[in-house]
């Protein structure tokens, strides 16, 4: 299968709608090693598109734990559900902040499953989200309460 590049205009318009922030963990892209990437949320394996609405910025660390999938196990029931959405699901029904504001809480089936598959809450994301709270830059405008 050969993959067509995704046009700069396109990848520029996808960053800017996420405001810079991975559109699953919400790392923000100022911070990372890495440039985030534009993603396919249904993979181009699975007849995904390189539409707008089917294109998220996401990081390298959500990117690579997502891969090619859609669905994952949710671990409260064990039932397989749909993935986190970006572009049809509304953030704050999936999912909530911690007390502390460090950990993402999974509110539904979707977004356990999300939390889990795609290692939201991963080691090196809290110490993120640890350093961003002391300069007052968590959580992100866009993701803060509801």
């Amino acid at each position: 299968m050969t993959r067509k590049r995704i046009p700069a205009k396109r990848r520029r318009w996808v960053r800017q709608r996420a405001l810079g922030y991975c559109e699953y963990c919400l790392c923000p892209e100022f911070c990372a090693t890495q440039l985030h990437s534009i993603e396919h949320i249904i993979p181009e394996s699975q007849g995904g598109q390189s539409t707008e609405d089917n294109l998220a910025l996401a990081c390298q660390g959500c990117n690579g734990s997502k891969h090619n999938k859609t669905q994952a196990l949710d671990p409260a029931t064990g039932r397989r559900v749909p993935l986190f959405h970006p572009r049809r699901d509304n953030w704050h029904e999936h999912f909530a902040w911690s007390p502390d504001q460090l950990y993402l809480i999974g509110l539904t089936p979707t977004g356990r499953a999300t939390i889990r598959e795609l290692e939201l809450n991963r080691e090196g994301v809290i110490h993120l989200r640890r350093l961003l709270l002391l300069n007052h830059e968590h959580p992100p405008p866009h993701r803060s309460a509801s």
